[in-house]
């Protein structure tokens, strides 16, 4: 005798759980189905805008009468570990037992991937700028330079103004020798920096996909591809050319002959480059 399969009431209509065809199948009209890999992961279970009126998950036309949406509803399943514990273990050939507390992203990580090592095992992900590695920390809200203790690393909070929309990546003034941040200022800078490099890297959402997702609320798998997950990223380090700095100097020091020539200090001149400010963009 075939066993029967959990059920689940959604706004008042029963649904059959079936977890080999990852789908929910209204009991009354079997023709029906939902679509598990439609609604959105969000760790605590699945959710997705669901239709009373075609029993379904909302489409795109029914949001468009906003006079009349009562029938599209917010909704929330719970992880299928939880819906059906037995049914999960067959799809997975495992027992219940070793699943149980465990939610539906955790069973689809493979034992030994990158992804396995971020969420199971929880190693950080690390980024390499001008040949150091740091560890991508957002719990800590900063890149964290590995074996440096002295170093303050790089503080995301200070840096997010430097973040390039156009490039998808952080453009940052840093210092090699402390592995630190460190800040230009436009308005004064008048010879190219011994010190400081000009580095590029991608936002911590792309490093730390998993732990970004946790931190904004969104299911630790959200838009994740184990496949071409990664640990380990390489800051790339611009030549001078490639960034304004060598424009800032030349308004600069043509700010001091300007002074020189009309004998007055450069602060009492006009200001020839009112685009630049202090901290801004590469």
């Amino acid at each position: 005798m075939e066993k029967a399969l959990p059920t689940i009431d959604i706004e008042g209509t029963e649904f059959i759980v079936d977890v080999l065809k990852n789908e929910l199948r209204e009991k009354a009209e079997p023709d029906n189905t939902v679509d598990i890999e439609r609604m959105l992961y969000v760790g605590r279970g699945y959710n997705f805008f669901y239709d009373t009126n075609i029993k379904n998950i909302a489409e795109f036309e029914a949001f468009l009468d906003f006079a009349d949406n009562k029938h599209i509803k917010d909704v929330t399943i719970p992880n299928l570990t939880e819906l059906d514990p037995d049914g999960v273990a067959e799809k997975y050939k495992t027992t219940p037992e070793n699943i149980k507390g465990k939610t539906d992203f955790e069973l689809d990580i493979i034992p030994g991937s990158l992804l396995d090592l971020r969420w199971n095992k929880k190693i950080l992900p690390i980024v390499e700028i001008a040949g150091h590695p740091f560890f991508v920390d957002l719990e800590m809200k900063k890149l964290r330079p590995k074996d440096d203790p002295v170093s303050k690393g790089i503080d995301l909070q200070q840096i997010k103004e430097y973040y390039n929309r156009g490039m998808q990546a952080y453009i940052i003034p840093y210092n090699p020798s402390t592995r630190e941040f460190q800040e230009i200022d436009h308005l004064k800078i008048t010879a190219l920096p011994k010190d400081i490099v000009i580095v590029k890297f991608p936002h911590t959402r792309d490093m730390d996909h998993v732990g970004w997702n946790v931190q904004y609320g969104f299911g630790p798998g959200h838009h994740i591809n184990e496949k071409d997950y990664t640990l380990h990223f390489k800051a790339v380090t611009l030549p001078w050319e490639k960034t304004n700095i060598p424009n800032s100097i030349k308004l600069n020091l043509e700010a001091q002959r300007q002074a020189e020539k009309n004998k007055l200090p450069p602060e009492k001149l006009p200001n020839i480059a009112p685009e630049i400010k202090k901290g801004r963009k590469m």
